[in-house]
């Protein structure tokens, strides 16, 4: 029973990576219960075991009375002289005895078995919850073997990993047997074991690309001081050269824009845009808010907030698609952006447009109002402002506005 025992654990040494102090320390405790129970809780005993011989040795200590009180400390000298008194022992003196396994029973030794395998389990948890809570933030490379409704679960030198939602790109697909890069983000402990969540939406993984992508970045000559995020849709990343014969951007587009590219792919082709950092909040938000040129910021830093003026045919490129790019400015930059809109005046516009190309836009009855009243081009019409144009009798102050918005819309599409 010894070997079978010893030797079935001393496999998940080599197998599960258990220490084989920790397990010799499970046995002495499990199988020191067993004695115990079978000898009661005032049994004095040793337990020996050798990982090594696969052995398990138990040695009961009684004291040699006359007459036994207590069974499970004490031993009568008739006893002991019946089981073989070969150190000539008298009353008084302790006996040791040694216990075979199989003396303590079927069902004991049933539980003991039972008893270890759910310490081992325990011991297991407790080794992948501190493996991998040493690996938070870092990237593991694992494969998708499960896709549920709204989680991923990925296999990982044979851990399960969870891919939540939340933490996935959006719109990203996923394939069964997929190999696939995350972050460790959350470790946590539970009844099950340990509940190990990656992500690929996180801005640390995003980081972490970087360094892989860019040695400068690993090496620490180009410090990342800066990410906001929208994941798979798009990014800024603001980035510092500790070099002065480094170009920190350039670092990280690399050459041909291969490195950015390689970054860009694994991103399921989320747009990034990589910018030099300032410590001057103005440079910094107006390179946050770039390629739209910026006709003034009024900063205050104590309220962290930055108003910014702008032409209006630069409002709509510094707001970008939905609003993200000034959401990822605000991001950045850790500024709260306000846009004022600057009407542009009509002699700057380097195009004009033949009202007759607008006719679409304006609709036929505003359009031959206007040429009854000789205006020939969009900045006629702008030029006459707006109460010239309320002077004509078919126009109300609303179709005025909603002419001179149309117009200016288009000439700002032209430009």
């Amino acid at each position: 029973m010894n070997p079978e025992i010893v030797e079935s654990f001393s496999q998940m040494v080599k197998i599960k990576g258990i220490d084989k102090d920790v397990l010799g320390g499970i046995l002495e405790d499990v199988f020191g219960l067993l004695i115990k129970k079978k000898y009661g809780e005032d049994a004095r005993y040793e337990l020996v075991v050798n990982m090594d011989r696969g052995d398990i040795e138990i040695y009961l200590e009684k004291e040699i009375v006359e007459v036994v009180e207590n069974p499970a400390t004490q031993i009568s000298l008739e006893e002991v002289n019946r089981l073989g008194n070969e150190d000539e022992l008298d009353i008084g003196d302790d006996y040791i005895q040694k216990i075979e396994l199989s003396s303590l029973g079927r069902r004991l030794i049933t539980l003991a078995k039972q008893s270890l395998n759910q310490k081992l389990r325990e011991v297991e948890k407790e080794i992948v919850y501190n493996e991998y809570k040493e690996m938070l933030g870092e990237i593991v490379v694992g494969e998708i073997y499960q896709i549920r409704k709204n989680d991923l679960l990925i296999n990982h030198n044979k851990n399960e990993l969870l891919l939540p939602r939340e933490e996935q790109i959006p719109f990203e697909k996923y394939k069964k047997g997929q190999t696939i890069r995350a972050i460790v983000k959350d470790v946590r402990r539970s009844n099950k074991g340990p509940i190990i969540t990656i992500s690929r939406a996180d801005n640390l993984f995003l980081k972490r690309l970087f360094e892989i992508e860019v040695p400068e970045i690993y090496d620490g000559i180009v410090e990342l001081k800066a990410i906001a995020r929208e994941p798979g849709e798009r990014a800024k990343v603001a980035v510092e050269s500790q070099d002065n014969r480094i170009d920190a951007v350039g670092a990280c587009v690399g050459m041909k824009g291969v490195r950015i590219h390689a970054i860009v792919r694994e991103l399921n082709n989320e747009n990034i845009d990589v910018i030099h950092y300032s410590e001057d909040p103005e440079i910094f938000i107006q390179r946050a808010l770039a390629p739209a040129k910026i006709k003034k910021i009024d900063i205050n830093e104590d309220e962290r907030k930055a108003v910014v003026y702008a032409d209006s045919d630069q409002v709509s490129m510094m707001v970008g698609r939905n609003g993200i790019n000034i959401r990822l400015a605000m991001k950045l930059t850790g500024y709260d952006i306000e846009i004022i809109r600057e009407e542009k005046p009509f002699e700057e516009y380097e195009e004009d447009i033949e009202l007759i190309d607008l006719k679409e836009e304006l609709g036929e009855d505003i359009y031959q109002i206007l040429i009854n009243n000789r205006y020939d081009t969009a900045l006629e019409v702008l030029s006459a402002g707006k109460e010239k144009l309320m002077e004509i009798d078919e126009l109300d102050e609303e179709q005025v506005d909603q002419i001179i918005e149309i117009i200016k819309a288009q000439i700002e599409e032209e430009e």
